[in-house]
């Protein structure tokens, strides 16, 4: 029996990350030639094309995206197996780390994020990316060290882990007339409302909530963050429906409420490229930000 060329390996996981030979040979530093011949030494080695033309691109076929989710682990294992041992010192640390996130975590984790990574690495800088760059390719290509947020659509690959749940409740200015008394769904629901959506939609799950008790509020404006909705509620008679855990801060000196319809809790979670898994830094980066929201 003939002995692969793990070497081969390497360049698969290149090859069907990239999803083009011109691409995976500038990131492996050949040339288109060679790594059509390697492609062809894939293919024969897999007994499957890998890779078919689809117009001027191409796509991979369902072997090669069993593959992909198969040969990451594999080529950083052996990655974290060759490389030296190594011990943070944070006191040297020099880095930039890049987090996109909403302007919600950054106003009210951002601070003591700051604060505690300052105090062990002071040469260590954070960079808040804002959400709507959205896209798994950053995260791929190490453009982004971490993404915290609600996980929604992400690659096979891309690794997620739960940070805290957050709950919707409503936010009033003082003396407002919901500050007094029972917040009953009528109560609720018949006041002027501001809707928080970065896709400029009026209606969500409070609106699902509130029709299943026959009942509809009035949206009356719709901004595309929290802090301009509290900004808002804060200094006129609007409601707005925010986060808890998210705008602790931001609310203060508002008066909050339950919601009194039942909504469905949201997950924050923080999610990075395996490829970051077994730096120590990242690693470092990662016990940062699970101590800074679990702590209240």
């Amino acid at each position: 029996m003939t002995t692969p060329d793990l070497n081969l390996l390497f360049a698969l996981d290149v090859l069907l990350a990239e999803g083009s030979v011109a691409r995976a040979a500038r990131r492996l530093r050949l040339s288109p030639s060679a790594m059509s011949r390697t492609l062809a030494r894939l293919r024969e080695a897999t007994g499957d094309p890998l890779l078919v033309r689809a117009g001027r691109g191409l796509v991979a076929t369902p072997r090669a995206e069993e593959l992909r989710r198969q040969v990451g682990p594999v080529v950083q294992d052996a990655e974290a197996l060759l490389r030296p041992a190594e011990l943070l010192d944070l006191s040297a640390l020099d880095r930039v780390f890049t987090l996109r996130t909403n302007e919600g975590f950054v106003e009210e984790f951002g601070p003591r994020l700051v604060a505690r990574i300052g105090a062990e690495a002071p040469e260590v800088r954070l960079r808040f990316a804002p959400k709507s760059d959205k896209d798994v390719m950053s995260l791929r290509d190490a453009a982004i060290d971490l993404e915290i947020g609600v996980a929604g659509e992400t690659g096979p690959e891309v690794r997620i882990q739960a940070l805290f749940r957050d709950r919707f409740i409503g936010a009033v200015r003082a003396g407002h007339p919901l500050s007094k008394g029972t917040v009953t769904p009528e109560r609720y629901a018949a006041g002027r409302h501001i809707s928080v959506s970065r896709r400029g939609r009026e209606k969500g799950p409070i609106d699902e909530a509130l029709g299943g008790l026959g009942l509809q509020r009035m949206v009356v404006c719709m901004v595309s963050g929290f802090s301009a909705a509290l900004a808002m509620a804060r200094a006129s008679e609007l409601i707005a429906s925010v986060p808890e855990r998210h705008t602790a801060g931001a609310r203060a000196g508002m008066y909050s409420f339950r919601l009194p319809v039942t909504t469905v809790e949201v997950t924050i979670s923080m999610l990075w490229h395996p490829r970051l898994d077994a730096d120590p830094a990242q690693r470092w980066l990662r016990d940062c930000v699970r101590e800074v929201c679990a702590s209240r």
